[in-house]
């Protein structure tokens, strides 16, 4: 899990590449999915990791983490801007992944 958190800071406040050429695969917002499916997959670890912890303290840990990533993106200055649409979308994933968490684990308990 930190690991998680170390890759993902990085990726989220490395320097942005500026007049770069698109690939064929990439759309107007790919962005947006991209911040939905990483904070999907970190949302999953953090409910693995504190299965038992209150869920609004999940929502604010995950919301923390997500706005200083955006204000950090925008307060750098280096090819990346603060994006209020990632951090919702950051916020969806994160809430997602442990939506995925809790109905994988709802599943096994109904198996047992």
């Amino acid at each position: 899990m930190p690991i998680y958190w170390a890759f993902l800071t990085y990726m989220l406040l490395r320097p942005g590449e500026v007049n770069r050429e698109k690939h064929w695969f990439e759309f107007h917002n790919l962005d947006k999915i991209v911040h939905f499916l990483i904070f999907t997959v970190l949302g999953f670890c953090y409910s693995v990791s504190f299965p038992k912890q209150k869920k609004w303290l999940f929502v604010v840990v995950m919301f923390i983490y997500a706005l200083f990533t955006e204000v950090a993106q925008g307060l750098m200055n280096m090819g990346r801007t603060m994006d209020f649409y990632d951090l919702i979308a950051d916020m969806m994933g994160a809430g997602f992944g442990c939506f995925l968490f809790w109905q994988i684990l709802s599943y096994i308990e109904k198996r047992k």
